[in-house]
């Protein structure tokens, strides 16, 4: 059984529309996938319709982003119910200052001498609904050929040291727990050993999470973890009693390197993980 519990649509930053990711899912030999859209749900539905469709089991999931020490940390949300007032309301909260600071920073890109409209950057989101962000800025970045990739856009303007940089709202991430939690999701800690998150997300810090707020597991397999890495979190997973869990991070052409089912999560985990949104009174199919 090949599982990916990470993947987005063009809901968020993704290329491929949720129907397409799923039938895309299916080509690469998938049997089980999970739709992880940036603090949105919206591409849920149509995702699970689709899966029904061509035999994909449709894992319903978001990718919340939270933050500790001034330093942007995303979980995981696995089987979250799609009706839950507290948590669509903190997505909405998010998914509104990720678009409140757009003007922000393409003041600071004008500044630079590079001009990026509202308008150029709404014209890059897959969905008039499409949760925006800076991944939108970069494409039309690209459009405008001021860079050729999302990767030399964010090195030279977006990344959190980068000239445009705009920090935004986020949930604490021990609140974003508990919430995902209270919405019946299994909670999964994202790529934790990327971006220098490891200065923040240290090993104290990940058993604080696992022993207090019931963390529920690691991605430990990623395309941007190494064999050290991933053996390092492998051995911290399997000591605090955490799910282990792999996946692309798949983003379409958003993306590069992170292909659909190029790392995947070993079946037993994500039984474990259906277990445990079906305890919590999730939804696990």
């Amino acid at each position: 059984m090949r599982i990916d519990l990470h993947t987005h649509s063009n809901l968020s930053d993704g290329t491929d529309t949720p129907t397409r990711l799923v039938l895309n899912a299916r080509n690469a030999g998938l049997e089980a996938v999970a739709l992880t859209d940036h603090d949105t749900l919206d591409g849920v539905l149509e995702a699970r319709a689709a899966g029904r469709r061509v035999g994909v089991h449709v894992v319903p999931g978001v990718e919340l982003s939270t933050e500790v020490d001034g330093r942007e940390v995303h979980l995981l949300g696995y089987g979250p119910r799609l009706d839950h007032d507290d948590l669509n309301a903190e997505l909405a909260r998010i998914r509104l200052g990720r678009r409140n600071r757009l003007p922000a920073m393409l003041d600071r890109l004008a500044r630079l001498g590079v001009v990026v409209t509202m308008a150029e950057v709404q014209a890059q989101a897959g969905a008039p609904g499409t949760a925006l962000g800076r991944p939108h800025v970069a494409d039309a970045l690209i459009a405008k050929g001021e860079v050729v990739n999302r990767q030399q856009a964010f090195d030279r303007f977006l990344d959190r040291n980068g000239p445009a940089f705009v920090p935004r709202p986020a949930a604490g991430l021990t609140a974003g727990i508990d919430l995902l939690h209270a919405a019946g999701a299994a909670v999964v800690l994202a790529h934790p050993g990327i971006r220098g998150m490891d200065e923040v997300l240290t090993g104290d810090l990940i058993e604080m999470l696992a022993r207090e707020h019931g963390l529920d597991g690691i991605e430990v397999d990623y395309p941007l973890h190494d064999t050290a890495t991933r053996d390092l979190y492998h051995r911290l997973g399997a000591r605090l009693g955490l799910v282990r869990t792999g996946s692309s991070d798949y983003h379409g052409t958003g993306k590069a390197g992170h292909d659909l089912g190029s790392v995947t999560t070993r079946p037993p985990a994500f039984h474990e993980l259906l277990r445990r949104i079906a305890e919590r009174g999730g939804v696990a199919h």
